[in-house]
């Protein structure tokens, strides 16, 4: 082989199937390395190579060589395991980490079932697109399809890079219909309220101040979840977001504490009155390091909550025949968001409720303050 060409064989066995690749690495005209991989054999790499070598020697640029003629299409699902050893098997950052099983999530879960057994060349803009509209026509939001589509187009533009590919074959579509764009269900201070009867009521009264803390203070998920005991100052009527291990992240199907979303996100949050007399009394059911827990000590996952109280607490179970515990719709499809802080608030929304409701709330979540039911009363 002339100088300025490598081959390079290696051994993708990180599913154990034993597989292997060839890839070919040459000097372009710059003296960088440019690299090309995918090829199932060694003859093949080597019959590359000296294409490329002859390219060289014939003064073409090789900072981008042609795409293979002749050589076997890529399979997709090969093409992918190589991508994912050519990233960083060491991210530095939590939210690398995050981003990476992310992305292999939405691999395993979406990609390879629908793309994995074919060929790289067989992946069309317009074939691309219209499966992009056959996951929003089964029911997935338009950013999760969104997110979907980002590491294929992402594989496939390394594909691409690598000549696998003539071009990348998602381009973003540049005439598109009139898609009305979802509104988004705002929660009133009464519906937050009602939420959270519900969800005390399916899985515990440990759920119901969850939800009535996110909704009054605005803090994410993963910053609630995340939340200790050092961190809850209940005499000052405050909690702290630690700016290192303010929050709890989910990374490859574990746990474990991390920043939290953004720089700013570390912070002090103030509680309102009555919110520190409920977790006060929360903080007794349990001795666990971490404020919010399931009845059975764990930490909460996303995912579980939202499936078993969230979702039916907000949307109802009127279509499950026999559910442990009814529950009506308060909000389909509610999004929660912040809330005013004052306990104002919260009164005229308990006194909203009606005198039937009321007594349900207080018996679930019996730890309220003495003005919220003092406002209430007068």
């Amino acid at each position: 082989m002339d100088v300025g060409v490598i081959v390079d064989g290696k051994e993708n066995g990180s599913d154990g199937s034993g597989r292997n690749s060839w890839q070919v690495r040459y000097f372009r005209d710059d003296g960088t390395i440019g690299s090309k991989s995918g090829f199932r054999s060694e003859d093949e790499a080597k019959a590359e190579a000296r294409r490329i070598d002859d390219i060289h020697h014939g003064s073409t640029s090789t900072d981008n060589p042609p795409a293979k003629s002749g050589a076997a299409p890529v399979v997709v699902n090969d093409w992918i395991d190589l991508w994912f050893d050519g990233i960083d098997v060491a991210p530095t950052t939590l939210a690398q980490y995050e981003r990476l099983a992310q992305y292999e999530s939405l691999t395993r879960n979406h990609i390879r079932p629908r793309w994995g057994s074919g060929h790289l060349v067989d992946i069309g803009n317009l074939a691309a697109h219209t499966w992009a509209a056959e996951l929003r026509s089964g029911g997935l939001a338009d950013s999760t399809v969104k997110t979907i589509m980002k590491p294929l187009a992402m594989i496939l533009a390394d594909a691409a890079d690598e000549n696998l590919l003539d071009h990348n074959p998602i381009r973003p579509r540049r005439r598109r219909r009139h898609h009305r764009t979802r509104e988004i269900v705002w929660d009133q201070p009464h519906q937050a309220l009602r939420v959270a009867l519900q969800a005390a009521s399916l899985v515990g009264p440990w759920a119901g101040v969850l939800d009535i803390t996110a909704a009054w203070t605005g803090a994410r998920w993963g910053e609630l979840t995340g939340l200790r005991r050092g961190n809850l100052h209940l005499d000052d009527g405050r909690f702290v977001i630690d700016p290192d291990v303010g929050a709890l992240h989910e990374i490859d199907r574990t746990l474990q504490l991390g920043p939290p979303k953004t720089a700013e996100s570390a912070r002090t949050v103030t509680l309102p009155p009555f919110l520190v007399e409920l977790l006060r009394l929360h903080l007794d059911t349990h001795d666990h390091p971490h404020v919010f827990v399931t009845e059975h000590h764990a930490l909460l996952r996303r995912s579980n909550f939202s499936r078993r109280a969230m979702r039916p607490a907000a949307d109802g179970n009127l279509h499950s025949s026999s559910p442990r515990v009814r529950v009506h719709p308060v909000a389909p499809e509610i999004e929660r968001r912040i809330l005013d802080t004052l306990q104002q608030r919260w009164i005229d929304a308990l006194a909203g409720l009606g005198a039937t409701s009321q007594p349900d709330l207080l018996a679930a979540l019996p730890s309220v303050s003495r003005p919220m039911t003092e406002g209430v009363a007068s």
